[in-house]
């Protein structure tokens, strides 16, 4: 009886989380009987304020009621990817179970595992029968679309990166909102000009489930008194300068594995060092192009190319990778912190806590120009590095079973036509724009930017009268940023989650004897003057197997997540000890060691 009293308090806590969760936004004028919508998302406060009030209004306008969105915020993006899993796979099994089925072994990890085949039976005869109930139970989740059969409770999954808005397409969560095309909002002008692009520079804005709202770029904000302190007289303008050695112990960092939107900055990184060394072998941007669309359209599996490819281009796209993944180490090593916040860090670096930092474009504009002093002074600057970053969508979908579904159809909608898109950009108090905070985040559509066609250049300029930002800035313009990068997505798309784990293993698990090797070799010379050190520090787990770019492909298939990390943790733990401990005492002009 003793042990009862915990279960009933933990079971109450559980029960309770959904309720904690909500952050109603209740709109003027809304009455109890009145639409509301339950949407999920890592949007800030701003933001949701914003858009609830945006739609509520038009949602009056064009459909007779205002609309009240209870919010559920539950963390960042990684973190509402976990609950919206757990929650669709414990209604699935209420659901199935209670119409008398059973619930096999492996049922619960293959409602959204979205590698499992059922098409193909195991080629063991004693397996195909258990295989077959998985199967079923996998299709079926993935046929039904009904709040009265299975749901999460929410209606729409908004914001965050491309890379989880398709994970959970993929894993069966998310369902296209429309699909009659003939239904959904025109994504193009009547004479054919892509209005929300499906895809531009190798960054995909739109499919049939997930649809871009606003588009971001990732880039460098550093305090500009605190690099004169460190006698910094060329600020940071490519990632890798942020691997030197005079920013050790300055970097604001935020975790790859909280934020989607760092974790994709962290995967640029990694591609320009892919994209240094194709060039570096003699590849030119056409050829890369071609040998890229050769190797899409052959379908082949991971590892093998078709026969025309130069293997000096694969082997060159292999090193940059691993090039990469080296100089986020040395960006680790130079870390203060790692925050679970992203938009910490530019607040830190603006006050001086951190001399620079890794920022979300947005976040890094508005706090450099909320953070000049009263003469107008900067105190604060931001840069996207050139080639260093791409232009990635922050998407909406619809979740499987909406309680709400017309009117999550609506807001999506919203969030896509010009009412909802001077949301993200215009100034508050101007028409039509935010009434309280302006979000200074940059629009998707291709009306809000300059442009040779005459309707699209008029709109343009009407936008520009109210918009925060100079939407014609080619720093800005995401039309313009597309045209100097391209994103090789085979590179290191498909390496997004195995790298966020590389870094949680290399930078944070394993951070204080990275931090503590690091500085033996700064206070000993630096890298040039310890080269068997630095290359200890450098090495890559070769447990459970050797970490390479092709290996990395696989090895969350392969291997049990908790078991690899903890293995890379243990390896990186142990060469970062034994880097340290070959450092090589320096004797300093004075004949002391320093």
């Amino acid at each position: 009886m003793k042990r009862t009293g915990p279960i009933l308090i933990l079971l109450a806590i559980v029960i309770a989380l959904p309720f904690l969760f909500r952050q109603s936004s209740v709109q003027e004028g809304w009455q109890e009987g009145d639409p509301v919508l339950i949407v999920i998302s890592p949007h800030n406060e701003a933001i949701r304020h914003e858009f609830a009030r945006g739609f509520s209004d038009w949602h009056r306008a064009n459909y007779g009621t205002p609309v009240k969105i209870d919010w559920r915020v539950i963390g960042g993006t990684s973190e509402i990817a976990r609950y919206l899993a757990s929650e669709f796979t414990a209604s699935m099994r209420a659901w199935w179970t209670g119409a008398g089925r059973s619930w096999p072994a492996g049922a619960t990890e293959v409602v959204t595992d979205r590698r499992f085949d059922p098409e193909t039976p195991p080629g063991d005869p004693n397996a195909v029968s258990a295989w077959r109930k998985l199967a079923d139970i996998y299709v079926t989740f993935r046929e039904v679309d009904d709040p009265d059969a299975v749901s999460a409770g929410i209606d729409v999954f908004f914001g965050g990166g491309e890379y989880d808005h398709n994970k959970a397409y993929r894993q069966g969560l998310t369902v296209p909102p429309w699909p009659n095309p003939a239904d959904a909002p025109a994504f193009e002008t009547s004479h054919g000009i892509p209005l929300i692009p499906a895809d531009i520079a190798g960054e995909i804005w739109r499919t049939e489930t997930l649809f871009g709202t606003a588009v971001s770029t990732f880039g460098i904000c550093y305090n500009i008194d605190r690099l004169a302190d460190l006698s910094v007289t060329v600020p940071p303008s490519r990632w890798s300068d942020l691997a030197d050695p005079v920013y050790r112990h300055q970097l604001g960092v935020a975790d790859p594995t909280k934020s989607g939107s760092i974790a994709k900055a962290f995967e640029l990184m990694i591609h320009q060092a892919c994209r240094d060394a194709v060039t570096k072998a003699g590849f030119s941007a056409d050829e890369v192009d071609g040998f890229e669309t050769r190797i899409r359209a052959a379908r082949l599996p991971d590892g093998e190319l078709p026969p025309e490819i130069p293997p000096a281009y694969q082997q060159a796209v292999e090193e940059g990778w691993l090039d990469g993944i080296r100089l986020v180490q040395r960006i680790g090593a130079n870390a203060r912190y790692f925050t679970d916040s992203a938009s910490k860090v530019p607040i830190d670096v603006s006050m001086g806590n951190a001399a620079a930092g890794i920022a979300i474009d947005f976040y890094g504009r508005y706090q450099a120009q909320t953070s000049a002093g009263p003469d107008g002074r900067a105190r604060m600057g931001f840069v996207t590095p050139i080639g260093g970053s791409g232009v990635s969508c922050d998407p909406i979908s619809l979740l499987r079973g909406a309680p709400h579904r017309e009117l999550a159809e609506r807001f999506i909608a919203f969030t896509l036509l010009p009412e909802g898109q001077r949301l993200w950009t215009y100034r508050p108090g101007t028409p039509g724009g935010p009434d309280t905070y302006a979000l200074r985040r940059i629009p998707i559509r291709r009306d809000f930017f300059p442009s040779d066609d005459p309707a699209i250049q008029s709109a343009h300029e009407t936008h520009a009268q109210y918009a925060a930002d100079d939407l014609a800035d080619p720093m800005i313009n995401p039309y313009a940023l597309a045209e100097s990068f391209t994103y090789q997505g085979r590179w290191t798309g498909r390496h997004f989650g195995i790298q966020r784990d590389i870094i949680r293993a290399m930078c944070m698990d394993a951070g204080q004897e990275l931090r503590s090797a690091w500085d033996a070799v700064i206070a000993n010379g630096g890298p040039q003057a310890q080269p068997e050190a630095m290359r200890l520090l450098a090495r890559l787990p070769d447990r459970p197997e050797p970490l390479t770019w092709s290996s990395a492909l696989s090895m969350a298939r392969q291997y049990d997540r908790l078991d690899y990390m903890r293995e890379w943790t243990l390896f990186f733990r142990k060469s970062y000890r034994e880097a340290e401990a070959a450092v090589i005492p320096q004797v300093a002009a004075n004949g002391r060691t320093p």
